[in-house]
């Protein structure tokens, strides 16, 4: 049985707006991220998918995605994926993350996808690593990174 947010986001998937509209829900429950106006394009069991736009707000000042806002990008979709992925007797947090940069981030949109390297055994304290890798509209890497998280029973 897929986890209720993972059904959360397919209801919303399925109207016009309705992507957004979960995007906006998961802001809320975790403001800061509301700073990089995401959107979730795909959300399932050890994969997710989120987008955002590049705009005056989050870039640098040479003109490229900020490096902090694609962090964002990948913590967002790393950890949302992470809560759907575990056993729900399980609770996660960040404790570490590897970034690298490897090329600028200057087209219209950047795309994070989150996925787990290794599983997740039930009841036992844990790291799992989340890849994340960022790419932009050529479907080109401007960003790697590995998120350390933290599993343990709840």
């Amino acid at each position: 049985m897929a986890h209720p947010i993972i059904n959360m986001y397919r209801k919303a998937a399925s109207v016009p707006g309705g992507q957004k509209a979960f995007s906006l829900i998961v802001c809320n429950r975790a403001p800061y991220f509301g700073s990089i106006s995401p959107t979730f394009t795909a959300l399932d069991a050890g994969y997710a998918e989120v987008t955002i736009k590049n705009r005056r707000a989050v870039r640098n000042h040479i003109g490229t995605v900020h490096a902090i806002a694609m962090c964002n990008m990948a913590e967002l979709a790393g950890g949302t994926m992470t809560e759907v992925s575990i056993p729900r007797s399980m609770r996660w947090i960040p404790s570490g993350m590897q970034v690298d940069y490897i090329k600028k981030a200057v087209t219209k949109t950047l795309r994070a996808q989150a996925r787990f390297q290794g599983e997740i055994n039930e009841g036992v304290k844990q790291d799992a690593a989340v890849e994340v890798e960022i790419l932009d509209d050529n479907n080109e890497v401007v960003c790697r990174c590995i998120i350390k998280m933290f599993v343990s029973p709840k």
